[in-house]
């Protein structure tokens, strides 16, 4: 049986930080499943500051999540496009592109793992 657990964001479990300085998140562990904090600030795109490190071609990671501030777009690899802001909840499936629209930073919460996202191989 799962014990009660409760984290904060200001001390994360790991960060795990994007190319150029353009965001991190910040993750906690709830008895297995980690939680993300995810600040994009303006300027920042998947395919320029996520892939270098992961090496892939796409985002393969998925995201459930609710954004709490900032725009961001999104690319599926079959060209469907979206975008979401300030109280919008979202799933994006593996294979995306994502960038930052506008100059305002995107700060989001991120309930899908974040298994293997922002980390080499």
């Amino acid at each position: 049986m799962a014990e009660l657990a409760g984290k904060r964001f200001d001390s994360p479990d790991e960060v795990r930080k994007f190319t150029d300085g353009k965001g991190q998140v910040d993750l906690v562990d709830l008895n297995g499943h980690a939680i993300g904090l995810g600040t994009f600030e303006p300027g920042w795109r998947w395919s320029e500051n996520v892939k270098p490190i992961t090496g892939t071609q796409s985002c393969e990671v998925e995201h459930i999540g609710y954004v709490l501030q900032g725009r961001m777009a999104l690319r599926m690899d079959d060209g469907t496009e979206r975008e979401f802001g300030p109280g919008d909840t979202f799933h994006m499936p593996p294979g995306h592109d994502a960038w930052i629209v506008g100059e305002e930073k995107c700060v989001l919460l991120d309930f899908g793992g974040l298994k293997g996202y922002a980390t080499a191989g």
